[in-house]
């Protein structure tokens, strides 16, 4: 609540900035300082809030390097999402395929160090239990 209402008062005293007329700044013969919306005809102002721009201008185009930049960027982002989501597709059709071989058979090897070893149930059931997370985490 405390948030909402510092977020108000900011909008609120800062609207008045954004519409501003030209506000001018000068000093009287008793040297007073004056501010006001119009320049006195007998003293030297100066701009203190230059106006804001006018609403019936239309905001100036950017420019084509700008737009284009953006446009190469967005397709450089789309085909690295598309490469991430092939790479997640072919890891997730691995694990699958693991997670059926060791669920299926009792008796799964594997190469270590060129040796072939076989999983005891332990292992087995641990690799089960790693490979249904990883497919949980990462595939839908």
């Amino acid at each position: 609540m405390r948030m909402f209402f510092l977020t108000a008062s900011l909008l609120v005293g800062l609207s008045p900035m954004c519409m501003a007329g030209q506000v001018y700044k000068w000093v009287d013969a008793q040297g007073v300082t004056h501010f006001g919306a119009q320049p006195p005809q007998d003293a030297e102002a100066t701009t203190v809030i230059k106006s804001a721009p006018s609403a019936t201008k239309p905001p100036a185009p950017p420019s084509g390097g700008v737009i284009g930049d953006q446009k190469a960027i967005d397709r450089q982002v789309r085909k690295q999402v598309a490469e991430q989501q092939a790479q997640l597709k072919v890891f997730c059709e691995q694990a699958r395929t693991n997670l059926a071989q060791l669920q299926n058979n009792p008796r799964v090897r594997e190469d270590v160090d060129g040796e072939m070893r076989r999983l005891t149930e332990e292992q087995r059931k641990d690799r089960i239990t790693e490979s249904q997370r990883q497919i949980a985490e990462n595939c839908q």
